[in-house]
C-alpha cells in the first residue's frame, strides 16, 4: 500500500530535474501524477510512465493555470496535491540585471506558485482537503545571492506563509522546501569547475550536494496525510548549510 494511494498530484516542472524525481516518487506511492511542464519532447517521455500523465503548462501564464486546474478536476474529479517547483535560475552578476530580467525571474518563480494556488486551491477548498508543497530555496534564507532569483524564492516563502492562513480553514494545508544545492540539469554547470564543487562541498556539514530524491522523500512526507497536523511550515534541505 502506497502512501499517496487514490491521490491525484499536479507537479510542475515535472518532466526533469527535482520535478521528475517527485513524479516517479508519488506514482509509485500510488499518486495518479499530471507532470506538468512548458518543455514538450520531456512531457512525452513522462507520459510514457505508469500512472503519468504529461500536460503542457507556462506556469507564468493566468490562463494556463485555470485550464490546468479545470481539465484535472474534470478527468479525474479531485485535486489532491499540488508541488509548485517550476523555476528558473540565473548567474547574472547583480550589476548585469535589469527589469526584463527581474520581471521573467518573478513571473516564473514567483507568479507562477501564486497562480496553481490561485486556481488549484478552490477546488481542495470545496472536497475540505488537500496539500500544497512550494519549493523554494535556502537562499530565502540566508544572506546570499543578491539577486533575481533569491528575490523570487522569497516571495515564494511568503507566499506559502500567506496561503496556508488563508486556506487553512478550508482544509487545505501549505508548506515550503527549501532545497540547498541538487544536482539537476539546472545545476549541471557546477561539475564545470571542480574548484567551485569542491568549495559547496566543503562547505556543507554532511559533505555532499543533494539529491533529487531528497527533495522527493521532503515533498513526499508532505504530500501524503503522514503530515496531516502540517501547515505553514518550512523544511530545509541543504545538508546543514543554512545552520552555520
Amino acid at each position: 500500500m502506497g502512501k499517496l494511494d487514490n491521490k491525484v498530484a499536479i507537479i510542475t516542472g515535472g518532466a526533469s530535474g527535482i520535478g521528475e524525481g517527485m513524479v516517479d516518487l508519488f506514482a509509485k506511492e500510488g499518486a495518479i501524477v499530471i507532470a506538468a511542464d512548458i518543455n514538450e519532447e520531456a512531457l512525452e517521455k513522462a507520459g510514457q510512465k505508469a500512472n503519468v500523465h504529461g500536460m503542457k503548462l507556462n506556469v507564468s501564464s493566468d490562463e494556463d493555470w485555470q485550464a490546468l486546474a479545470k481539465a484535472v478536476n474534470d478527468r479525474f474529479g479531485k485535486i489532491d496535491i499540488l508541488v509548485n517547483n517550476a523555476g528558473i535560475s540565473s548567474e547574472k552578476p547583480f550589476e548585469e540585471i535589469d527589469a526584463q530580467d527581474w520581471q521573467k525571474m518573478l513571473s516564473i518563480n514567483g507568479f507562477g506558485p501564486f497562480a496553481g494556488m490561485k486556481h488549484v486551491a478552490p477546488y481542495m477548498a470545496a472536497q475540505k482537503k488537500g496539500s500544497i508543497v512550494n519549493i523554494s530555496s535556502y537562499t530565502a534564507l540566508i544572506g546570499q545571492g543578491f539577486n533575481h532569483y533569491s528575490a523570487s524564492k522569497g516571495a515564494v516563502r511568503a507566499l506559502s506563509k500567506a496561503a496556508a492562513t488563508t486556506f487553512g480553514r478550508q482544509g487545505v494545508r501549505v508548506n515550503a522546501l527549501f532545497p540547498g544545492i541538487i544536482e539537476t540539469p539546472m545545476t549541471q554547470s557546477l561539475n564545470t569547475s571542480k574548484e567551485l564543487l569542491d568549495r559547496l562541498i566543503q562547505a556543507t556539514p554532511l559533505q555532499r550536494l543533494g539529491q533529487a530524491i531528497d527533495i522527493a522523500n521532503a515533498a513526499l512526507f508532505l504530500a501524503s496525510d503522514d503530515s496531516s497536523y502540517i501547515t505553514g511550515s518550512e523544511l530545509v534541505i541543504d545538508g546543514g548549510y543554512s545552520a552555520q
